[in-house]
């Protein structure tokens, strides 16, 4: 393929096509700003200052940058989930704190990558799909974590989805919901969820995982 040339001294005068990621990356953020209509080849490249044709050197069509944003949300956030569930936990509440401390790092779960993947389900029946699949995927990883704390598989499934729900809910309201309010709430939650109360230490260590300094004079743990 010839390398494209142009009058100006930007990246096509270079034959620059960008890459693959950068490429994604510029989907991405159009996707998350404006919804899936605004995943547009030419207006990618536009705001890329790149040819239109640099796109097909890493990606066949349209569609095929589409489901690269699908598999990328599927690995980043569900994902993240699969892993926090598996991480070690001496008891079932520091369980439930690593399952909720995943909802609090944007680089494990992104809330609106999947606020955005599903508003994208609604305009597309094999996108609900997904999104159906990867929800079964996120309950099953939630509920193998109380099943791991031998809990009756009927009662595992009801207490992971009240996770569950509960995380999707403040996806799906968009709560922006200030950290020390968020890590005040936490151990009411775990209680909530698993019928055990965290620790002192436990909240200690998930306090300094996620880099929070409770207040002075919060009340103790």
């Amino acid at each position: 393929m010839e390398i494209e040339t142009s009058q100006d001294n930007g990246p096509k005068s270079t034959g620059w096509r960008g890459s693959r990621e950068i490429w994604l990356d510029a989907a991405k953020a159009a996707f998350l700003e404006n919804g899936i209509d605004a995943v547009k080849i030419q207006p990618l490249a536009t705001q890329l200052n790149l040819s239109r044709t640099s796109f097909y050197w890493f990606f066949k069509d349209r569609a095929a940058i589409l489901a690269a944003l699908l598999e990328e949300w599927e690995e980043k956030n569900t994902g993240g989930i699969a892993t926090a569930c598996e991480a070690y936990a001496d008891s079932v509440a520091e369980a439930m704190l690593n399952v909720i401390g995943v909802f609090l790092e944007e680089e494990r779960f992104e809330p609106r990558f999947d606020f955005a993947i599903r508003g994208w389900a609604h305009q597309s029946s094999a996108v609900m799909a997904r999104v159906a699949a990867a929800d079964e995927l996120r309950l099953a990883a939630i509920r193998s974590v109380f099943e791991r704390f031998a809990f009756d598989p009927g009662e595992a499934d009801v207490r992971a989805r009240t996770i569950y729900l509960v995380q999707i809910g403040y996806i799906s309201m968009q709560i922006e919901e200030p950290l020390a309010l968020r890590m005040e709430r936490i151990p009411a939650y775990v209680k909530t969820f698993c019928g055990h109360a965290p620790t002192q230490n436990e909240l200690a260590r998930f306090h300094a995982r996620h880099g929070f300094q409770p207040p002075t004079g919060a009340m103790p743990y």
